[in-house]
């Protein structure tokens, strides 16, 4: 695929005269033509950062998207701004296929610029990227049998078996850097969201525990650990698509697929949390859902909530001590940050939090007292 973006963005540069690059919808370089200016302004920091670390930061994402290049059909000029790096005007042409935008073509402009036949021209290359764009999302969605048997399967001999299947299927990208992502609930009667994000695949899987209710499983390339945005764009559109209260949660990256049912666990524990604790929400990622960690893993988590040290404080009409006494804990037992927290006086704070102790026999200044108490709290939430 790469060598077939790369003949269209040369195309492109032919019919322009002028060096393009090619980047996907999240900003992620795909193919750039070749640069052979003397003039170093041509060169400016958003071009060169794009060219050496393969993508764009979110400063300038959210710059350039401020012209509509969203929404745009047709080719876009976007004047220069040296404040933000951008040294030379640009014209941007979005990469459409079936009214979906999935990447954008990027040109240095110049005076005078490419004539109106000329962008037309280039537009019905861009249109036949956005074709090869789309075929790859297709493709990637295609393996959604592989993908779903990998993360139905027990350990064992037909794990291996589903695992070499995916690999297989997924080529060299196989052993590449990934990230899970678990989008919860999701209807099995979606409509197709093959070209809403470009996941290497994507599969409809019943949680475990979770009889009659389905998620979403999402599997995305990733360029480096450390920039999860794929994978993060991906499952807010996945979970826009699902509509309605649906969370998403998001895996730590992993290379290759020896360990997607790990994956797999985390993401679906992010995705828990997100419902959980809006604070997480409605996208979390696993490296972000503090205890959340421990308590997914637990069979039963909910079952902390039915300690008889908690059972009553739980009950409609203690909400507000319980609340105190979450945000108390939240807050490391700092009555200052609290109190400031909940907007009460300290006074007050003091009174709940002597109640919260008659009620449930726990001495909140015992630490371990203090960490049933915390771990029952959350439990109750999931």
């Amino acid at each position: 695929m790469t060598g077939d973006y790369q003949e269209l963005v040369d195309e492109i540069s032919a019919l322009l005269d002028a060096p393009a690059t090619l980047e996907n919808r999240d900003f992620g370089l795909v193919a750039f033509g070749a640069h052979d200016s003397d003039d170093d302004t041509a060169m400016d920091p958003v071009r060169t950062r794009s060219i050496l670390t393969r993508r764009s930061t979110p400063a300038v994402r959210a710059w350039f998207e401020g012209f509509g290049i969203t929404r745009a059909t047709g080719p876009v000029r976007i004047p220069a701004a040296p404040e933000a790096g951008v040294f030379r005007d640009r014209i941007c042409l979005p990469v459409r296929h079936r009214g979906v935008v999935l990447g954008y073509v990027w040109l240095l402009d110049a005076d005078p610029g490419p004539a109106e036949g000329q962008l037309a021209a280039a537009m019905e290359v861009a249109a036949r990227i956005g074709a090869l764009l789309s075929d790859e999302a297709r493709a990637g969605a295609d393996l959604s049998r592989e993908f779903g048997a990998v993360l139905a399967a027990g350990p064992g001999r037909q794990h291996d078996s589903a695992v070499a299947a995916l690999r297989e299927a997924l080529g060299r990208d196989a052993e590449g850097l990934h990230a899970v992502v678990c989008v919860t609930p999701w209807a099995d009667d979606t409509p197709s969201v093959r070209t809403v994000t470009s996941a290497a695949a994507l599969a409809a899987v019943a949680p475990p525990g979770a009889a009659g209710s389905l998620s979403l499983a999402a599997l995305v390339r990733l360029r480096s650990a450390g920039h999860l945005d794929p994978a993060a764009n991906a499952a807010e559109r996945l979970r826009s698509a699902a509509g309605g209260t649906a969370t998403a949660g998001i895996a730590a990256p992993r290379w290759g697929l020896d360990e997607l049912a790990v994956s797999w666990r985390e993401a679906t524990a992010s995705a828990r949390a997100a419902r959980a604790e809006a604070r997480l929400g409605p996208v979390a990622r696993w490296s972000a859902i503090g205890p959340y960690r421990l308590l997914t893993a637990l069979p039963h988590p909910s079952d902390a909530a039915r300690d008889q040290a908690v059972v009553t404080l739980l009950a409609p009409p203690h909400q507000d001590l319980v609340r105190t006494a979450e945000t108390f804990l939240d807050c490391a037992g700092q009555a200052s940050r609290t109190a400031a927290e909940l907007g009460i006086h300290r006074q007050t704070l003091y009174y709940r939090l002597s109640r919260v102790q008659q009620i449930t026999g726990l001495d909140l200044n015992a630490g371990e007292d203090r960490l049933l108490l915390h771990m029952a709290l959350k439990g109750a939430r999931l």
